[in-house]
């Protein structure tokens, strides 16, 4: 009975602690991105679902505020951008770019866009959770707005507060993982670099994006 007493006591105990100390993390995940103006790294993207298996990588390139672009080397072309108004797609050899608001954006790209504002993990994220991982730490939650389509979104955080990895898993069972190296802090960037000029002969068409 003494046993069960002190272990519930330590219980008691530890997880206020524990819970000060997820705080404490998100907090510091929070403070180092609301510090950026911009950000540049490599990316490699695994996508697995729907019969596919594909692995694609390029450059990220962010800007405050509101500004994102995905450039692909493999396939080499393929371009993500986010200028702050419209978000455009597209895939070399298509005769048709897609645009669409940056409000009515639902792409697995989407949720870093929290990082292109003012970073609040809390509130970005419902369910949110952070266990240890490794030398660093998994952040999940439901990104709000997406819950019918995501049914996770995790965070791979190193313990300065950086991301490193981010994986989405979807409701049809689908899953798509973003690792990210060679990360740049405060690059010099334009806004002209995030301005998506279709090439000869291609129509744009206001539609929703390709997986």
């Amino acid at each position: 009975m003494l046993k069960k007493t002190v272990l519930l006591l330590f219980v008691c105990c530890a997880s206020p602690l524990f819970a000060l100390d997820n705080a404490a993390l998100i907090r510091k995940v929070d403070n180092h991105y609301n510090h950026l103006a911009s950000l540049r790294a490599h990316y490699t993207e695994h996508y697995t679902g729907m019969g596919m298996d594909r692995t694609e990588s390029g450059t990220l390139l962010l800007k405050k505020p509101g500004r994102m672009r995905w450039n692909y080397d493999q396939p080499v072309g393929k371009v993500f951008v986010l200028d702050g108004k419209y978000a455009w797609f597209y895939t070399p050899g298509d005769t048709q770019t897609q645009r669409i608001p940056a409000k009515q954006l639902d792409d697995l790209r989407s949720p870093l866009r929290f990082l292109l504002g003012h970073t609040q993990l809390q509130k970005e994220l419902d369910n949110l959770t952070v266990t240890p991982d490794g030398s660093g730490y998994k952040i999940s939650g439901v990104p709000k707005g997406m819950s019918q389509r995501v049914k996770a979104l995790t965070l791979g955080v190193s313990s300065n507060g950086t991301i490193q990895q981010m994986q989405i898993e979807e409701r049809d069972g689908s899953v798509t993982a973003f690792s990210f190296s060679g990360i740049e802090e405060n690059v010099p960037v334009k806004n002209e670099d995030f301005i998506f000029h279709p090439p000869a002969g291609v129509t744009i068409v206001n539609g929703l994006p390709p997986i």
